[in-house]
């Protein structure tokens, strides 16, 4: 299987569960978030109807750091009352790692000094990914103040980019071990995406890797974390959120893992039933109603 192929399977599997659009409400459509060499980056705004002031969610799509876009979110969390901004980052294709996450936070940014205008709360907001996007806001979460993944991308650096929760669905957390983690069609994926993402294999670029690895920033200031796996996940090893989660507990912060038994790497069921439901509780527990 070629990577292109093999990243058209990823997308496969992911879009059919969060490529939905909500019900009611109403959304804003490529609002530009910031512009980078002559490149205008944007996002896209869904707003639950009848809510004042509802609370925000930043969502990351998935797709291999090099694919997929802000068109596929998860509409239950807009049915449900939230504020979701969909946020696409530039891929892997024209620039690499840190370049993705910069622009992540620069989105935050501007997520939070627009908050009066397009009227949802930003004091405190979630952060949640599927796949590539929940290893990148796993890492956009666990690294609130970091200088170097900050970047200056936008015109509102006089905001925060901190994150108060972060939901990932199986995402990658530590890449410097993904890779002997990995089934064989695994590594079909990661293995390219890998040297596309980091501009060369993780063994290569160890400091790069690990300043890409959530696990290596966890500290005792970090926000509460959820993380979503399936057992049969045969793209995205499931020791990826083991390692998470242990380094959150080291660290005595507060973690929820739920493992959906019989899931591989996407699906419906991580977006409706009890798994919509503990994402829904979870939220309302760290960043309100």
């Amino acid at each position: 299987m070629n990577l292109t192929a093999a990243r058209s399977l990823v997308l496969a599997l992911l879009l059919p569960a969060v490529a939905m659009s909500a019900q009611s409400g109403r959304s804003l459509s490529d609002v530009v978030y910031a512009t980078v060499d002559d490149t205008s980056l944007m996002l896209d705004l869904h707003l639950p109807a009848n809510e004042r002031r509802p609370p925000l969610l930043v969502y990351l799509h998935g797709g291999a750091w090099s694919a997929g876009d802000k068109s596929a979110y998860p509409a239950f969390l807009v049915e449900r009352g939230f504020a979701v901004a969909s946020v696409d980052y530039r891929s892997t294709n024209i620039a690499p790692f840190p370049a993705n996450t910069h622009d992540i936070k620069a989105a935050l940014r501007f997520l939070r000094a627009k908050a009066g205008e397009y009227g949802y709360r930003a004091e405190r907001i979630a952060l949640m990914g599927v796949s590539s996007g929940g290893h990148l806001a796993a890492l956009a979460g666990v690294t609130n103040g970091d200088a170097e993944l900050e970047g200056e991308e936008g015109e509102y650096l006089d905001q925060s980019s901190d994150v108060q929760a972060i939901v990932s669905y199986y995402g990658a957390s530590n890449l410097a071990t993904i890779l002997a983690q990995s089934t064989p069609a695994g590594l079909e994926v990661r293995g390219p995406a890998l040297r596309q993402l980091l501009g060369a294999p993780p063994e290569e670029v160890p400091e790069l890797a690990q300043q890409a690895s959530p696990v290596f920033h966890v500290d005792r200031g970090d926000p509460p974390l959820m993380l979503l796996h399936g057992d049969q996940d045969v793209q995205m090893p499931i020791n990826q959120a083991h390692e998470l989660v242990g380094a959150y507990r080291k660290a005595g912060l507060f973690v929820e893992f739920m493992v959906l038994n019989g899931a591989g790497h996407g699906g419906e069921a991580f977006f409706q039933g009890e798994a919509a439901d503990r994402v829904m509780s979870f939220l309302h527990r760290t960043v309100g109603r």
